[in-house]
């Protein structure tokens, strides 16, 4: 993994990380680049996710927005975001990671990715849309998380990167939030944890209900519900007759903590969901 740079203390700084992110990515990096954009493959997911995206692989040039309502993106990318990195890296292709200074490498790792072919920008500050564009010239999927949402001349231009041509392999985006016009939106519905008992036990996996809808092709709705991540890390597909029991409608903004009460004379800790 090439790790660009972790923050920013003035232009300079930051003009010396994007120029070291531009040699990498010239010189080969990614492995990607050079004029032959027409026969280039799109970008592969996890076999569990596939049933979301039209085709069951993500276009070059096409746009797909993450909504995790359980989750803050401050604190970390989605595991469904994770996952998406996840399929294309195992699938051979080249991932860049932008603005996700707390991006889950071990659990990326646990959904198959390949490590070997990520780049990362932790901070880029508000010149994150020029390192977008750079990395979109370079490698297959970019998974952004923007410092606010993106105005008109940001998405036109990172639009234009992305975009596969005869002279340019085209990449796709994965947007950790809000991005104007995406093509495709995958949205959190449902999320249940197992593994805990009577205040006991420890959290094996997490069953989720995740609805696809887009523009065009992707414009009808579909839902699928899935072990992300199942005890092993891994994402597959939940069945209902032979795993847990079904996930709570009304329940969709878990929350865990933990209180403590005293009994014989010792603490006794639990952890509870609200």
């Amino acid at each position: 993994m090439a790790l660009i740079a972790h923050t920013f203390e003035d232009d300079a700084e930051h003009a010396a990380a994007v120029a070291r992110l531009r040699v990498l990515v010239g010189g080969g990096a990614a492995g990607t680049g050079g004029a032959e954009g027409a026969g280039v493959a799109d970008v592969p997911v996890l076999a569990a996710l596939r049933a979301l995206v039209p085709g069951g692989v993500l276009r070059r040039g096409g746009v797909l927005a993450v909504e995790d309502r359980v989750r803050p993106w401050g604190d970390a990318p989605s595991y469904l975001a994770l996952a998406l990195a996840a399929g294309a890296s195992a699938g051979g292709a080249w991932c860049g990671v932008v603005g996700l200074p707390a991006f889950g490498i071990a659990a990326a790792s646990g959904m198959g990715a390949d490590l070997g072919r990520f780049l990362m920008l932790d901070e880029p500050g508000e010149r994150w849309a020029e390192a977008v564009a750079v990395l979109a010239g370079a490698v297959d999927l970019v998974l952004v998380r923007p410092p606010r949402r993106p105005g008109g001349e940001q998405v036109r231009r990172i639009g234009a990167r992305l975009r596969r041509t005869v002279r340019q392999r085209g990449a796709a985006l994965v947007v950790a939030g809000e991005w104007p016009g995406a093509d495709l939106r995958l949205r959190l519905t449902e999320s249940a944890w197992s593994g805990l008992g009577d205040g006991t036990g420890h959290l094996t996996g997490r069953r989720v209900a995740i609805t696809a809808a887009g523009r065009g092709a992707a414009g009808r709705e579909r839902t699928a519900r899935l072990w992300l991540p199942a005890a092993d890390g891994a994402v597959r597909e939940w069945a209902a007759e032979t795993d847990a029991p079904g996930l709570p409608g009304d329940r969709a903004e878990q929350r865990f903590g933990v209180s403590a009460q005293i009994r014989d004379g010792g603490e006794v800790v639990r952890l509870w969901s609200a």
